[in-house]
């Protein structure tokens, strides 16, 4: 990895960053698993591990934005309360 002040300087890096940035804004403000409501919820509210919003942020630091963000849509919108996790096969991807 290059460190961080090289990575501002490449325009290519931008949207990726921007794209962290927001996820880790959706994790300290409205995340019911990060954020400030996390105390409400003792044992969480997700039951895959990761959550969506962490396995979004290492596939797109990863990946990349363009296959990252396809591989975060595609795990959101399968993500629901009826679907057994399947941590080898994340753990597969993120590799």
């Amino acid at each position: 990895m290059t460190p961080f002040r090289n990575r501002l300087w490449n325009p290519l890096l931008w949207p990726r960053l921007i794209a962290l940035q927001l996820i880790r804004l959706y994790q300290a403000t409205l995340s019911p698993d990060h954020g400030p409501l996390r105390h409400l919820y003792p044992y969480g509210v997700c039951r895959h591990e990761p959550t969506c919003s962490e396995y979004g942020k290492n596939v797109i630091g990863n990946r990349g934005l363009a296959i990252g963000g396809v591989l975060t849509l595609k795990r959101i919108l399968i993500c629901n309360p009826w679907k057994e996790p399947d941590a080898a096969k994340v753990m597969k991807i993120l590799q």
